[in-house]
């Protein structure tokens, strides 16, 4: 098989008609091409430009080449990207890009996704102080790929907006210009992933000029990156604004073929800066207050000693921090009263709280008179109007497949897809995992049994429950998915946890000493707890804080990704007619209870 065509492209400025003017041209004598990728500012720089961008935005005129860009900043981007992000087919952890409209997709955050073969690795954005909606990049960005970087694999592209500082670090000098040697517009977190990722190929924008660096090896890899920086569409100085690039992907080569290095190879321009700034990069400060959907929220801007700005430790408020002095939060003794009187974690943090009135806290400093105890979350309230008790008058019986002494298994409202299965306590129990020793066995037999149904089927089966401490009944959740992407389970849900700023906890549930173990984590969790149980019997639990905003549906999101279905991560977005989920019931029922017997 042939490798993949890839374009190269730098600002683009929002002239699309002269970008694709070139790519026809460079189409016709070395294409035809799988895709163009766009680094640096993609929106205009003026108002001039935005009637001609926006009939390529709202579908007047296609793009002729799967375009993605990484460079959400211009004018006219807040308004276009706002409406992409609402998207129902954009809901999710989308990795391989949101689209904005018929063959433009925005590679947004930061992530790792498959194009034609070759690894790709992202980060959106730019460095920025300012608190912005878009066109910055958060630190949950940048920790999704240090995380990426401890993969195995090799990335064959990394695409960035800014260059990386230093990256003319031992190249040869006669000839660099001052606008390429100098640091202008680079960014040292960008080289610091750069150090840590060794791509193959990484490729940026925004400094205005083409710069095609000699490779570089690195320690600890056999391959050589390659550094291209990029021109704007359309400057003034005629440089290189678009570059192809054909690349076998790295999953492909050959021992030989991969470590081949070409005679102009120099050391890595990294290299020493990374000795010297090891210890100062540990204790990064956040670069921006861009909003996201994650719970650890940029700190009130407070200096301390060296100047760099910190979030406020959640540990050290709710009880102790084990890290003490090495925590690389900040410990305030003010904050930490002020939460112990009902103060709400993000308006101490941040200054605000974006919950509104779900917020149960206090959105005010309180003095020791106003002192209130913080609301506890483990009573659990046993509703009639509960949905899954199977004595409440609201229970859907309809949906229900089998039905055990302790346990019953129905369809998922709203289902992922099409044997998406319930597993739930008949009682009201607010954790599968605090079910009774005598239930143990009913509820591994319906385990048992669906896993070997999907088995039948081609497809294996991953579990996910999330617990709340706030008495909602608990519900077991059974996915079923196709044996080409089981494998992928472990790497796209630990990646979703970095991109949420936290680890799993990793526990192989190969007997019952280790379901207890879960158990007992689960017990030790104050506010609520996730864990999902993949096709190896490998746990993967997460005990969630107290402020901590944590997606609901974050199970079903990820499997939503997984299986390139993002319109159905949110279950209400999947309802069916009473008709179509009793042809679903009956046609499972009668498969399920055939192969029970």
């Amino acid at each position: 098989m042939a490798p993949p065509r890839i374009l190269l492209c730098g600002d683009v400025l929002g002239r699309v008609n002269q970008l694709f003017k070139r790519v026809q041209s460079v189409s016709k004598s070395a294409g035809p091409f799988d895709a163009l990728l766009c680094v640096g500012q993609f929106f205009p720089d003026s108002p001039d430009g935005v009637d001609e961008f926006m009939g390529y935005m709202e579908g007047r005129v296609e793009f002729p080449i799967p375009t993605y860009f990484v460079g959400d900043y211009g004018v006219g981007a807040g308004k276009v990207l706002a409406k992409t992000a609402r998207e129902g087919g954009n809901q999710g952890f989308k990795m391989d890009g949101l689209s904005v409209c018929e063959g433009l997709f925005w590679l947004k955050g930061s992530g790792k996704f498959d194009l034609h073969g070759l690894s790709v690795v992202y980060l959106s954005g730019r460095k920025s102080s300012a608190s912005q909606q878009f066109g910055v990049y958060s630190q949950d960005d940048v920790d999704a790929l240090h995380a990426i970087a401890e993969e195995p694999g090799i990335v064959d592209i990394f695409l960035t907006n800014e260059w990386p500082s230093g990256v003319t670090n031992r190249a040869a000098t006669n000839e660099l210009s001052p606008e390429v040697s100098g640091d202008l517009d680079s960014d040292s977190t960008v080289a610091e992933l750069a150090a840590e990722i060794k791509p193959r190929y990484h490729i940026a924008g925004s400094k205005g000029i083409f710069y095609s660096r000699e490779p570089y090896s690195s320690d600890g890899v056999v391959h050589v990156t390659r550094f291209i920086g990029l021109a704007a569409v359309g400057n003034k100085d005629k440089q290189k604004f678009i570059h192809a690039i054909s690349p076998t992907p790295a999953s492909m080569m050959t021992g030989v073929e991969i470590s081949a290095k070409p005679t102009n190879t120099t050391l890595s321009p990294y290299s020493e800066d990374r000795r010297t700034n090891s210890k100062e990069s540990v204790k990064r400060p956040v670069d921006n207050t861009f909003e996201t959907q994650y719970w650890r929220y940029e700190v009130k801007k407070q200096r301390q000693g060296d100047g760099e700005q910190y979030k406020l430790c959640f540990k050290f408020l709710s009880s102790d921090c084990p890290q003490g002095e090495k925590c690389h939060f900040r410990h305030d003794p003010d904050a930490r009263e002020q939460y112990k009187r009902g103060v709400c974690f993000d308006f101490l943090n941040k200054g605000r709280c974006d919950r509104g009135l779900d917020c149960q806290f206090e959105h005010k400093l309180l003095d020791e008179s106003s002192k209130r105890r913080r609301p506890e979350g483990g009573s659990i309230n046993r509703s009639k109007e509960c949905w899954f008790c199977l004595s409440s008058p609201d229970v859907e019986a309809d949906l229900i497949v089998s039905i055990g002494e302790h346990f019953y298994c129905a369809l998922a409202k709203g289902p992922l897809v099409d044997d998406h299965m319930l597993v739930i306590p008949i009682e009201h129990l607010h954790s599968t995992l605090s079910a009774p020793p005598e239930c143990e066995r009913e509820l591994q037999n319906f385990r048992s049994s669906l896993r070997m149904y999907s088995k039948n089927r081609g497809k294996e089966t991953v579990f996910f429950e999330l617990i709340s401490k706030r008495g909602t009944h608990a519900n077991l959740q059974a996915v079923p998915v196709p044996l080409t992407k089981a494998s992928s389970l472990r790497n796209i849900f630990t990646f979703a946890a970095k991109k949420l700023d936290f680890d799993f906890e990793v526990v192989h549930a190969k007997d019952n000493s280790d379901g207890k173990r879960l158990s007992t984590l689960q017990s030790e969790s104050k506010f609520g707890f996730f864990y999902v149980e993949l096709p190896d019997h490998t746990i993967l639990s997460h005990s969630i804080e107290e402020q901590e905003n944590f997606p609901v549906q974050f199970g079903r999101e990820v499997l939503a990704g997984l299986l390139k279905m993002p319109e159905k991560a949110d279950w209400r977005n999947c309802k069916l007619s009473k008709e179509e989920e009793l042809k679903l019931v009956e046609t499972f029922k009668s498969q399920f209870e055939l192969e029970q017997r």
